[in-house]
């Protein structure tokens, strides 16, 4: 993006909030078009989910816990949360009540990345 004044134009740090156990490799594959829909829309994305799996096992539960705990740190650093699709995971639920208990915006998108009121 080019700015004639030299300024770079800010870009919110959205939170991905999508699924990821079952079909890990579909779920991985549509958070990165995810991320990168949001990239095109001026956004920074953060799908930790795209992440962690790489050092945390997420078949042990207290490696779970942990990454969910991470997760929730990460996601207090964004300025919105963006849930995709229209299946909520046990983990996504976590994510989106701790958004609505700490105030921060939650934005709901279908499978075709088109915002809905809700899922």
């Amino acid at each position: 993006m080019r700015n004639d004044t030299n300024e770079k134009p800010f870009r919110p740090l959205i939170y991905v909030c999508s699924p990821f156990s079952g079909d890990v490799e579909g779920n991985t594959e549509r958070t990165r078009q995810f991320c990168r829909f949001a990239l095109e829309h001026g956004q920074i994305p953060l799908a930790p989910h795209l992440m962690f799996p790489q050092f945390v096992n997420d078949e042990d539960p207290e490696e779970r816990d942990l990454a969910l705990f991470m997760d929730i740190v990460l996601q207090g650093k964004c300025q919105e949360l963006w849930v995709l699709g229209d299946v909520i995971s046990e983990g996504m639920s976590v994510e989106i009540e701790t958004a609505k208990r700490r105030r921060q915006p939650v934005r709901y998108f279908n499978a075709d990345f088109e915002e809905v009121d809700s899922l």
